[in-house]
Protein backbone atom coordinates (compact mmCIF):
# COMPACT_ATOMS: atom_id res chain seq x y z
CA UNK A 1 0.00 0.00 0.00
CA UNK A 2 3.07 2.77 1.35
CA UNK A 3 4.84 1.85 -2.37
CA UNK A 4 1.81 2.68 -4.25
CA UNK A 5 0.90 5.65 -2.57
CA UNK A 6 4.78 6.33 -2.99
CA UNK A 7 4.76 5.56 -6.82
CA UNK A 8 1.50 7.80 -7.74
CA UNK A 9 3.10 10.86 -5.60
CA UNK A 10 6.30 10.29 -7.39
CA UNK A 11 4.40 10.28 -10.83
CA UNK A 12 2.49 13.54 -9.90
CA UNK A 13 5.80 14.91 -8.96
CA UNK A 14 7.28 14.46 -11.64
CA UNK A 15 4.93 15.60 -14.07
CA UNK A 16 4.39 18.66 -12.41
CA UNK A 17 8.34 19.22 -12.90
CA UNK A 18 8.30 18.78 -16.44
CA UNK A 19 5.52 20.80 -16.99
CA UNK A 20 7.00 23.51 -15.04
CA UNK A 21 10.52 23.29 -16.63
CA UNK A 22 8.73 23.28 -20.35
CA UNK A 23 6.70 26.59 -19.42
CA UNK A 24 9.80 27.99 -18.44
CA UNK A 25 11.42 27.56 -21.85
CA UNK A 26 12.23 23.62 -22.60
CA UNK A 27 14.09 21.29 -21.41
CA UNK A 28 17.76 21.97 -20.74
CA UNK A 29 20.03 19.89 -23.09
CA UNK A 30 23.15 18.19 -20.81
CA UNK A 31 25.31 15.42 -21.75
CA UNK A 32 26.38 12.38 -19.68
CA UNK A 33 29.91 10.19 -20.64
CA UNK A 34 29.97 6.76 -20.73
CA UNK A 35 32.09 3.69 -21.64
CA UNK A 36 32.15 1.36 -24.86
CA UNK A 37 28.76 0.73 -26.92
CA UNK A 38 28.65 -2.76 -25.72
CA UNK A 39 29.79 -2.32 -22.29
CA UNK A 40 27.71 -1.37 -19.02
CA UNK A 41 28.15 2.27 -18.33
CA UNK A 42 26.12 3.33 -21.53
CA UNK A 43 23.35 1.15 -20.17
CA UNK A 44 23.19 3.15 -16.98
CA UNK A 45 23.82 6.65 -18.98
CA UNK A 46 20.20 5.43 -20.72
CA UNK A 47 18.27 4.44 -17.67
CA UNK A 48 19.75 7.84 -16.36
CA UNK A 49 18.67 9.70 -19.40
CA UNK A 50 15.19 7.62 -19.13
CA UNK A 51 14.04 7.37 -15.85
CA UNK A 52 15.50 10.45 -14.31
CA UNK A 53 16.58 13.45 -16.45
CA UNK A 54 13.31 12.82 -18.43
CA UNK A 55 11.27 13.30 -15.60
CA UNK A 56 13.19 16.11 -14.29
CA UNK A 57 12.66 17.93 -17.46
CA UNK A 58 16.09 17.26 -18.49
CA UNK A 59 17.39 16.16 -22.47
CA UNK A 60 20.10 14.15 -21.48
CA UNK A 61 22.04 13.27 -24.00
CA UNK A 62 24.19 9.72 -23.93
CA UNK A 63 27.07 9.83 -25.08
CA UNK A 64 29.47 6.56 -25.80
CA UNK A 65 33.49 7.05 -24.88
CA UNK A 66 36.77 4.91 -24.35
CA UNK A 67 35.94 4.80 -20.75
CA UNK A 68 36.61 6.60 -17.20
CA UNK A 69 39.89 8.56 -18.18
CA UNK A 70 38.57 9.91 -21.01
CA UNK A 71 34.84 10.76 -19.39
CA UNK A 72 37.09 13.29 -16.19
CA UNK A 73 38.61 14.84 -18.95
CA UNK A 74 35.60 15.49 -21.22
CA UNK A 75 33.55 16.15 -17.43
CA UNK A 76 35.65 18.75 -17.21
CA UNK A 77 36.40 20.18 -20.52
CA UNK A 78 33.60 19.54 -22.80
CA UNK A 79 30.81 22.10 -23.28
CA UNK A 80 27.57 20.38 -22.18
CA UNK A 81 28.82 17.39 -20.28
CA UNK A 82 27.16 17.55 -16.55
CA UNK A 83 27.48 14.49 -15.68
CA UNK A 84 29.73 11.38 -16.16
CA UNK A 85 30.60 7.61 -14.86
CA UNK A 86 33.87 7.23 -13.46
CA UNK A 87 35.55 4.35 -11.89
CA UNK A 88 37.14 5.33 -8.59
CA UNK A 89 40.55 3.48 -9.37
CA UNK A 90 40.64 6.10 -11.93
CA UNK A 91 39.74 9.08 -10.09
CA UNK A 92 42.02 8.29 -7.11
CA UNK A 93 44.94 8.26 -9.83
CA UNK A 94 44.01 11.73 -10.66
CA UNK A 95 43.66 12.83 -7.08
CA UNK A 96 47.37 10.60 -6.61
CA UNK A 97 49.04 12.53 -9.51
CA UNK A 98 47.46 15.50 -8.49
CA UNK A 99 49.12 15.11 -4.43
CA UNK A 100 52.67 14.20 -5.80
CA UNK A 101 52.47 17.55 -8.02
CA UNK A 102 51.26 17.31 -11.48
CA UNK A 103 49.48 20.79 -11.90
CA UNK A 104 47.77 19.65 -15.25
CA UNK A 105 45.89 16.35 -12.85
CA UNK A 106 45.32 18.82 -10.35
CA UNK A 107 43.48 21.52 -12.87
CA UNK A 108 41.86 18.26 -14.18
CA UNK A 109 39.93 16.77 -11.31
CA UNK A 110 40.15 19.45 -7.84
CA UNK A 111 36.78 20.70 -9.47
CA UNK A 112 34.90 17.43 -10.42
CA UNK A 113 32.43 16.12 -7.40
CA UNK A 114 30.83 12.68 -6.53
CA UNK A 115 26.94 12.73 -6.95
CA UNK A 116 26.86 9.08 -5.64
CA UNK A 117 28.70 6.05 -5.74
CA UNK A 118 26.87 3.06 -8.11
CA UNK A 119 27.39 -0.31 -7.89
CA UNK A 120 31.06 -2.69 -8.58
CA UNK A 121 32.19 -3.65 -11.81
CA UNK A 122 33.78 -7.13 -12.32
CA UNK A 123 37.10 -7.49 -13.62
CA UNK A 124 37.48 -10.15 -16.60
CA UNK A 125 40.74 -11.21 -17.33
CA UNK A 126 39.99 -13.13 -20.60
CA UNK A 127 41.76 -16.14 -22.37
CA UNK A 128 41.30 -18.60 -24.98
CA UNK A 129 40.05 -22.06 -24.16
CA UNK A 130 43.00 -23.45 -25.13
CA UNK A 131 44.89 -21.46 -22.74
CA UNK A 132 47.62 -23.02 -20.30
CA UNK A 133 46.65 -20.40 -18.03
CA UNK A 134 43.51 -21.27 -15.61
CA UNK A 135 44.26 -18.34 -12.98
CA UNK A 136 44.81 -14.29 -12.66
CA UNK A 137 48.26 -14.47 -11.18
CA UNK A 138 49.72 -16.63 -14.40
CA UNK A 139 49.49 -13.39 -17.19
CA UNK A 140 53.25 -12.24 -16.26
CA UNK A 141 54.86 -11.73 -19.05
CA UNK A 142 52.21 -12.53 -21.10
CA UNK A 143 50.60 -10.19 -24.41
CA UNK A 144 47.66 -8.52 -23.12
CA UNK A 145 45.69 -5.74 -24.26
CA UNK A 146 44.28 -3.39 -21.20
CA UNK A 147 41.73 -1.59 -22.71
CA UNK A 148 41.98 1.72 -25.04
CA UNK A 149 44.11 4.60 -23.67
CA UNK A 150 41.96 6.86 -21.68
CA UNK A 151 39.80 4.10 -20.39
CA UNK A 152 38.97 2.88 -16.69
CA UNK A 153 40.40 -0.74 -18.24
CA UNK A 154 43.61 0.51 -19.17
CA UNK A 155 43.80 1.91 -15.44
CA UNK A 156 42.82 -1.14 -14.07
CA UNK A 157 45.01 -3.65 -15.92
CA UNK A 158 48.00 -1.85 -15.37
CA UNK A 159 47.37 -1.12 -11.89
CA UNK A 160 46.71 -4.69 -11.08
CA UNK A 161 49.41 -5.87 -13.21
CA UNK A 162 51.81 -3.74 -11.19
CA UNK A 163 50.16 -4.81 -7.75
CA UNK A 164 50.61 -8.65 -8.68
CA UNK A 165 53.92 -8.36 -9.64
CA UNK A 166 55.33 -5.29 -8.18
CA UNK A 167 56.77 -3.93 -11.96
CA UNK A 168 54.64 -2.67 -15.10
CA UNK A 169 53.65 -4.07 -18.07
CA UNK A 170 56.59 -4.84 -20.28
CA UNK A 171 56.20 -2.06 -23.35
CA UNK A 172 56.34 -4.77 -25.64
CA UNK A 173 53.80 -6.94 -24.39
CA UNK A 174 51.06 -4.40 -24.28
CA UNK A 175 47.83 -3.62 -26.40
CA UNK A 176 45.51 -0.80 -26.48
CA UNK A 177 42.39 -2.99 -28.03
CA UNK A 178 38.43 -2.29 -27.74
CA UNK A 179 36.44 -5.18 -26.21
CA UNK A 180 35.73 -6.22 -29.37
CA UNK A 181 38.89 -6.38 -31.28
CA UNK A 182 40.76 -7.22 -28.26
CA UNK A 183 38.60 -10.65 -28.14
CA UNK A 184 38.97 -11.09 -31.96
CA UNK A 185 43.05 -10.73 -31.54
CA UNK A 186 42.40 -13.59 -28.55
CA UNK A 187 40.50 -15.50 -30.51
CA UNK A 188 43.39 -15.69 -34.07
CA UNK A 189 45.95 -15.55 -30.88
CA UNK A 190 47.74 -11.83 -31.74
CA UNK A 191 47.58 -11.89 -27.82
CA UNK A 192 47.33 -14.36 -24.98
CA UNK A 193 45.29 -12.13 -22.77
CA UNK A 194 42.29 -9.83 -22.86
CA UNK A 195 41.15 -7.35 -19.92
CA UNK A 196 37.53 -6.40 -19.93
CA UNK A 197 35.85 -4.35 -16.95
CA UNK A 198 32.24 -4.40 -17.12
CA UNK A 199 29.45 -4.77 -14.99
CA UNK A 200 27.31 -8.22 -14.98
CA UNK A 201 25.83 -9.16 -17.05
CA UNK A 202 27.79 -7.41 -20.02
CA UNK A 203 26.41 -7.31 -23.31
CA UNK A 204 30.07 -7.64 -25.03
CA UNK A 205 29.15 -11.41 -23.53
CA UNK A 206 25.79 -12.03 -23.86
CA UNK A 207 25.12 -10.74 -27.23
CA UNK A 208 28.50 -12.64 -28.57
CA UNK A 209 27.78 -15.51 -30.84
CA UNK A 210 28.06 -19.01 -29.21
CA UNK A 211 30.41 -19.96 -31.56
CA UNK A 212 32.75 -17.31 -30.14
CA UNK A 213 31.81 -17.69 -26.50
CA UNK A 214 33.26 -21.48 -26.86
CA UNK A 215 36.33 -20.37 -27.99
CA UNK A 216 37.30 -18.18 -24.74
CA UNK A 217 37.15 -18.26 -21.16
CA UNK A 218 37.69 -16.05 -17.47
CA UNK A 219 40.70 -16.66 -15.63
CA UNK A 220 39.93 -17.20 -11.89
CA UNK A 221 41.54 -15.39 -8.88
CA UNK A 222 43.60 -18.13 -6.65
CA UNK A 223 43.06 -16.74 -3.17
CA UNK A 224 46.14 -18.47 -1.70
CA UNK A 225 49.05 -16.52 -4.08
CA UNK A 226 50.63 -13.70 -2.68
CA UNK A 227 49.71 -12.03 -6.11
CA UNK A 228 45.97 -11.62 -4.93
CA UNK A 229 47.06 -10.96 -1.76
CA UNK A 230 48.69 -7.54 -3.23
CA UNK A 231 45.88 -6.81 -5.28
CA UNK A 232 43.48 -6.93 -2.55
CA UNK A 233 45.55 -3.70 -1.53
CA UNK A 234 43.44 -1.79 -4.14
CA UNK A 235 40.76 -4.02 -5.70
CA UNK A 236 38.02 -6.02 -4.01
CA UNK A 237 36.80 -10.15 -4.49
CA UNK A 238 33.66 -10.49 -6.40
CA UNK A 239 31.78 -13.30 -8.04
CA UNK A 240 31.22 -13.26 -12.00
CA UNK A 241 27.65 -15.23 -11.76
CA UNK A 242 27.10 -18.50 -13.84
CA UNK A 243 23.82 -17.29 -14.07
CA UNK A 244 24.83 -14.04 -15.88
CA UNK A 245 25.86 -15.62 -18.67
CA UNK A 246 24.12 -19.64 -18.78
CA UNK A 247 25.29 -20.02 -22.57
CA UNK A 248 28.89 -19.22 -21.66
CA UNK A 249 29.98 -20.15 -17.96
CA UNK A 250 29.60 -23.59 -16.09
CA UNK A 251 30.18 -22.46 -13.01
CA UNK A 252 30.42 -19.39 -10.93
CA UNK A 253 34.52 -17.90 -11.51
CA UNK A 254 35.59 -15.63 -8.52
CA UNK A 255 37.35 -12.31 -9.98
CA UNK A 256 38.06 -8.42 -8.20
CA UNK A 257 35.97 -5.51 -8.44
CA UNK A 258 36.07 -1.96 -9.01
CA UNK A 259 33.74 0.88 -8.19
CA UNK A 260 31.52 2.95 -10.77
CA UNK A 261 30.62 6.54 -9.63
CA UNK A 262 28.13 8.64 -11.13
CA UNK A 263 30.30 12.31 -11.23
CA UNK A 264 30.01 16.10 -12.02
CA UNK A 265 31.44 19.48 -11.66
CA UNK A 266 31.47 21.81 -8.64
CA UNK A 267 29.23 24.04 -10.88
CA UNK A 268 27.65 27.56 -9.42
CA UNK A 269 25.35 28.98 -11.71
CA UNK A 270 21.89 29.80 -10.84
CA UNK A 271 20.11 27.48 -13.80
CA UNK A 272 22.77 24.52 -13.67
CA UNK A 273 22.23 24.16 -9.85
CA UNK A 274 18.60 24.25 -10.00
CA UNK A 275 18.90 21.89 -12.70
CA UNK A 276 21.45 19.55 -11.37
CA UNK A 277 18.76 19.89 -7.93
CA UNK A 278 15.93 18.81 -10.32
CA UNK A 279 18.06 15.58 -11.21
CA UNK A 280 18.57 14.55 -7.48
CA UNK A 281 15.22 14.64 -6.40
CA UNK A 282 14.09 12.69 -8.97
CA UNK A 283 17.25 9.89 -9.12
CA UNK A 284 16.24 9.71 -5.40
CA UNK A 285 12.03 9.91 -6.62
CA UNK A 286 12.50 7.63 -9.15
CA UNK A 287 15.18 5.34 -7.67
CA UNK A 288 12.33 2.27 -7.39
CA UNK A 289 11.95 2.80 -11.18
CA UNK A 290 15.40 2.39 -11.93
CA UNK A 291 15.74 -0.95 -9.88
CA UNK A 292 13.23 -2.37 -11.38
CA UNK A 293 13.21 -1.25 -15.53
CA UNK A 294 16.77 -0.15 -15.03
CA UNK A 295 20.23 -2.40 -15.75
CA UNK A 296 20.54 -5.43 -13.51
CA UNK A 297 23.59 -3.72 -11.89
CA UNK A 298 20.66 -0.72 -10.58
CA UNK A 299 19.46 -3.50 -7.96
CA UNK A 300 22.77 -3.19 -6.56
CA UNK A 301 23.02 0.08 -5.68
CA UNK A 302 22.48 1.60 -2.35
CA UNK A 303 20.34 5.02 -2.32
CA UNK A 304 22.85 6.29 0.09
CA UNK A 305 25.97 8.41 0.85
CA UNK A 306 28.96 7.25 2.63
CA UNK A 307 31.80 8.80 3.85
CA UNK A 308 34.18 9.58 1.39
CA UNK A 309 38.15 9.39 1.35
CA UNK A 310 40.45 12.39 1.49
CA UNK A 311 40.23 14.21 -1.87
CA UNK A 312 36.63 12.83 -2.64
CA UNK A 313 34.00 15.68 -2.16
CA UNK A 314 30.45 15.45 -3.32
CA UNK A 315 28.71 18.18 -4.88
CA UNK A 316 27.22 20.21 -2.01
CA UNK A 317 23.74 21.33 -3.99
CA UNK A 318 23.23 17.87 -4.75
CA UNK A 319 23.99 16.28 -1.38
CA UNK A 320 22.00 18.31 0.69
CA UNK A 321 18.82 17.56 -2.18
CA UNK A 322 19.49 13.77 -1.72
CA UNK A 323 20.41 13.44 1.84
CA UNK A 324 16.52 15.28 2.80
CA UNK A 325 14.72 13.04 -0.12
CA UNK A 326 16.78 9.86 1.34
CA UNK A 327 15.73 11.07 4.87
CA UNK A 328 12.38 11.52 3.93
CA UNK A 329 12.23 7.72 2.13
CA UNK A 330 12.94 6.35 4.99
CA UNK A 331 10.79 8.12 7.37
CA UNK A 332 7.87 7.52 4.87
CA UNK A 333 8.96 3.93 4.93
CA UNK A 334 8.85 3.86 9.24
CA UNK A 335 5.67 5.19 8.79
CA UNK A 336 5.91 8.51 9.47
CA UNK A 337 4.79 11.28 7.33
CA UNK A 338 30.30 25.41 -2.49
CA UNK A 339 29.96 27.76 -5.43
CA UNK A 340 32.30 28.35 -8.26
CA UNK A 341 31.31 29.43 -12.10
CA UNK A 342 32.00 27.01 -14.63
CA UNK A 343 34.27 28.14 -17.53
CA UNK A 344 35.12 26.75 -20.71
CA UNK A 345 38.46 26.39 -20.02
CA UNK A 346 40.72 24.69 -21.81
CA UNK A 347 42.28 21.51 -21.86
CA UNK A 348 45.77 21.35 -20.10
CA UNK A 349 48.93 21.68 -22.52
CA UNK A 350 51.13 18.38 -22.52
CA UNK A 351 54.24 18.94 -20.28
CA UNK A 352 57.01 19.72 -22.88
CA UNK A 353 59.52 19.64 -19.99
CA UNK A 354 60.33 15.99 -19.49
CA UNK A 355 59.25 12.90 -21.11
CA UNK A 356 55.57 11.38 -20.08
CA UNK A 357 55.38 9.35 -17.89
CA UNK A 358 52.77 5.73 -18.28
CA UNK A 359 50.57 6.87 -15.12
CA UNK A 360 50.66 10.05 -17.02
CA UNK A 361 49.77 8.66 -20.71
CA UNK A 362 46.81 6.72 -18.97
CA UNK A 363 45.06 9.42 -17.24
CA UNK A 364 45.33 11.68 -20.85
CA UNK A 365 47.57 13.94 -19.14
CA UNK A 366 50.15 14.25 -21.95
CA UNK A 367 50.33 14.31 -25.69
CA UNK A 368 50.20 10.78 -27.25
Amino acid sequence: MLKTILTGLTGLLSLLIASLTMAAGGPAHYKIVTGQERGTYIQIGADLAKYVAQPAGIDLEVMPSKGSAENVQRMRFEPGVKLALVQSDVYQAYIDMANSGNVDAGTTIRPLRLIMPLYNEEIYFVVRNDSPMTTMNEIKDKVISIGPIGSGTAQSATTLYRLMFNEPIPEQNVQSLSNEDAIAALVVKKIDVAVIVAGQPAKLFTDMNPDLLAQIRVLRVDPNVPETARAKQTYFPATIRQGSYPNWLKEDVPTLTVKAFLVTYDYGLRDTVSNLNRFADSLCENFDVLQEKGHPKWKQVKLELPPLTKGWQYYPPIERHLRSCIAHRASMAAGGTTTSTATSAQPPKANKQRPCSDQERLLLLCGK
